[in-house]
């Protein structure tokens, strides 16, 4: 009954501030038929296939190619098929396709670029369709090329403890890492021979967990085997025991070709990023590169990087996919270049450009969170919505007030539960969700 009043109060809000959006809309519609955006003639006009259509990253790529000439294809699983992205200018067709970890989603990608005459597939994955992604590639590269990695060099990155055992033969500072499989090897783990402090982190990605950073040893042996046992730890669903570094964490966006970063971005970072703003971290930025030469990858990396208190770098994981930060690229000129040519770049976010915001998350913390108003409205002053352009206001509309009041009705109605809206994923982020 609970998470039903929150549900039914949730949709009200948006009910309540729909003639707003739609009174902004509206007008900038009017705007855009009067003066009409700015699109450059691209030399060699080509077909890209974006999939990950309910993420703003997808939006962002979308705009980026349809901006540069190209024209651009959308998917999205049937889930998410009323994504209020479907709605941008920059979308020239929408396809729904099977989930990715269902039968037939590659020969669903594999018609559409047939169909649709796709010249780049460029993959903005889940966490689940990474993997599928990679295991596509084969299919689609004898008609398209396919901005991802293999599934080799994918199961190398994703798999937190394959990526330190990686890094660690080339050079590169990482934490000391250990995989487990049940809950008494951690017991069992000598720390007092290290004498480091440790966190259990799932191989596989999971929403919920990934925020837990509960110090390893506990007090006790027997409550450190509690707690090891109170996680789903088994043969089928390793984990890592890997040491906890301190300090500043950052988070990178890297799109690779050839081994090379042509486009390069870097965040302070925290636990639920709704704000992207580009950093200088001429260490950071080494360290990624040094990887990608040395493994030759094409595709898009992002890591997650602490620096210590004595500067020292260390990449805690790899994940082989598009970052929101990608959002901070909203009126960089080049970066549909970046994604589709050899010898570009590397192009970082321009030294104007505006830092990320989803205004309606910034507007929740402003009311639920009354001792960061002042930081709140600094950061709406300062930034810009990553949804919203004046140019192609219909995503920034239909997120808000279809997409997701589909979702929490759809939610409503199978009587579940969830933990939060994430605008940026486009999703609700659900117990036991992917």
């Amino acid at each position: 009954m609970r998470d039903a009043a929150r549900t039914v109060g949730m949709l009200g809000l948006l009910t309540a501030v729909a003639p707003v959006n739609l009174l902004v809309t509206g007008a900038a519609l009017l705007r855009s038929a009067v003066r009409p955006p700015a699109r450059q003639v691209a030399a060699e006009p080509r077909t890209v296939l974006v999939s990950g259509g309910k993420m703003t990253k997808a939006l962002q790529l979308a705009r980026s190619f349809h901006a540069a000439g190209h024209r651009v294809v959308l998917v999205e699983q049937g889930t998410y098929r009323l994504t209020g992205h479907r709605f941008s200018r920059a979308v020239d067709r929408f396809h729904v396709v099977p989930a990715p970890d269902a039968a037939g989603y590659t020969q669903a990608l594999l018609d559409i670029v047939r169909a649709e005459g796709v010249d780049v597939y460029v993959p903005v994955c889940s966490p689940v369709a990474s993997y599928h992604d990679a295991v596509a590639k084969a299919a689609l590269s004898p008609f398209c090329e396919v901005v991802h990695l293999d599934p080799d060099e994918l199961r190398d990155v994703d798999d937190k403890d394959r990526f330190a055992a990686l890094a660690a033969s080339l050079g590169l500072r990482v934490p000391e890492t250990h995989r487990v499989t049940a809950p008494a090897q951690v017991a069992a783990f000598d720390f007092a021979a290290t004498g480091l402090t440790y966190i259990l982190k799932s191989i596989a990605y999971d929403p919920v967990r990934r925020l837990d950073l509960t110090p390893l040893p506990r007090p006790t042996p027997a409550q450190t085997l509690a707690f090891a046992a109170s996680l789903p730890i088994s043969e089928d669903n390793p984990w890592i025991l890997q040491e906890l570094v301190t300090g500043q964490e950052y988070c990178t966006h890297g799109t690779v070709r050839g081994g090379e970063v042509q486009v390069w971005a870097c965040c302070e970072s925290s636990a639920s990023q709704l704000n992207y703003a580009e950093v200088d971290k001429p260490a950071i930025e080494e360290w990624v590169r040094t990887f990608c030469r040395a493994t030759g990858v094409t595709g898009q990396l992002s890591f997650d990087v602490i620096e210590e208190a004595s500067g020292e770098v260390v990449a805690i994981e790899c994940n082989p996919r598009t970052h929101s930060a990608i959002t901070m690229f909203h009126d960089h000129p080049d970066l549909a270049r970046a994604y589709l040519e050899d010898g570009v770049g590397p192009i970082t976010p321009l030294p104007g450009s505006l830092p990320t915001y989803w205004l309606y998350q910034e507007v929740w913390r402003l009311a639920t969170q009354p001792g960061t108003r002042r930081a709140r409205l600094r950061t709406i002053l300062a930034g810009k919505d990553a949804i919203f352009s004046l140019d192609d206001p219909l995503p920034f509309l239909m997120v808000h007030h279809v997409h997701i009041p589909w979702l929490l009705v759809q939610n409503l109605r199978r009587g579940g539960s969830w933990l939060k809206i994430d605008v940026n994923i486009g999703k609700l982020v659900e117990p036991g969700g992917d």
